[in-house]
């Protein structure tokens, strides 16, 4: 109220029915915006009244899409993300949602990651915040791109830097600030970035020098497309319109995106054969063997010399 608004604060459980959310909201003076604490609990609610507006002819008339921000709890992020049925709620919640809270950074980290919406196009570059790794390549064209396309969006996930290396962790948390569409996660188990490289649109790799990027590789073996800066690490495993796909720029980078994103044939044919070179020349099996010889050789030659 001393800030000049008028609120009504309800608990979820005072709603049995559709028709309890279309009264609340419908009230004279009508609500002009909510705000839903907790994705599930309360954001399901909001989903509701956007689904009454579309279908319910006595409702019709009233203009019940409210705009409204969200805030996580504990809950929606440790135990209700869970849930399939569950998840696809609170992803369709933060679709509509003018802005998400969450109270801590880690908490927010966790959304960001578990929450990569299947609706959006989640372009994940996995790399160490190291300076040969250029993290930042591609934020201000993302950025300018996001905003023209609310569900592209660039992740970038990354282990804990050194002490040395700390400034580079702290550029990257400025011009994340300012960058739309932008998001950078911490480092996860193997087992959880394969999960979430199954769920992306694209592998992106935009490092100044790779030997050779075991993340390339992965995403190749998890049929995900690869997108990768022209260099010549990248070059000898990414073969271009073949096995994935390479830029030199920002603006290339734009420029074989959109390629990947109306040329399905295009999407198939680098999965597939990408998917190929890998069980050709980078099978676990295949490299067990390979340096058990070697292994052996040295097993060898000591007991010759």
């Amino acid at each position: 109220l001393s800030a000049g608004h008028s609120c009504e604060l309800r608990d979820v459980a005072d709603f049995h029915s559709p028709s309890d959310v279309a009264h609340l909201v419908s009230q004279n003076p009508p609500f002009e915006a909510a705000l839903a604490i907790h994705l599930f609990k309360a954001g399901r609610l909001l989903l509701v009244m956007s689904f009454l507006y579309k279908v319910s002819h006595f409702l019709f008339a009233l203009d019940l899409r409210l705009p409204f921000g969200v805030i996580f709890g504990g809950t929606d992020i440790n135990e209700d993300v869970k849930d399939e049925q569950k998840r696809v709620v609170m992803e369709q919640v933060l679709l509509k949602a003018r802005f998400a809270v969450a109270f801590t950074e880690k908490l927010k980290e966790e959304a960001e990651f578990v929450l990569c919406l299947d609706e959006l196009r989640v372009f994940l570059l996995v790399c160490g915040l190291r300076r040969v790794k250029d993290p930042l390549y591609l934020a201000d064209v993302f950025s300018e791109w996001h905003s023209e396309n609310l569900h592209n969006v660039l992740i970038i996930i990354g282990p804990k830097v050194s002490r040395d290396l700390a400034p580079l962790r702290v550029d990257c948390d400025n011009v994340i600030l300012k960058a739309t569409g932008v998001f950078l996660a911490q480092e996860r188990s193997q087992q959880e970035l394969h999960a979430a490289m199954k769920r992306c649109f694209a592998v992106v790799n935009s490092s100044v020098s790779e030997g050779m990027s075991a993340a390339i590789l992965e995403a190749m073996d998890l049929r995900v497309p690869v997108l990768a800066r022209n260099i010549p690490g990248n070059a000898s495993v990414v073969k271009h319109g073949v096995t994935g796909l390479l830029f030199s720029s920002p603006q290339e980078f734009m420029h074989q995106s959109q390629r990947l994103l109306s040329d399905q044939e295009l999407r198939e044919r680098v999965v597939r054969s990408g998917k190929l070179y890998v069980e050709e020349h980078h099978t676990v099996k295949q490299e067990r063997e390979t340096y058990q010889r070697l292994v052996d050789k040295l097993h060898k030659a000591q007991f010759s010399a």
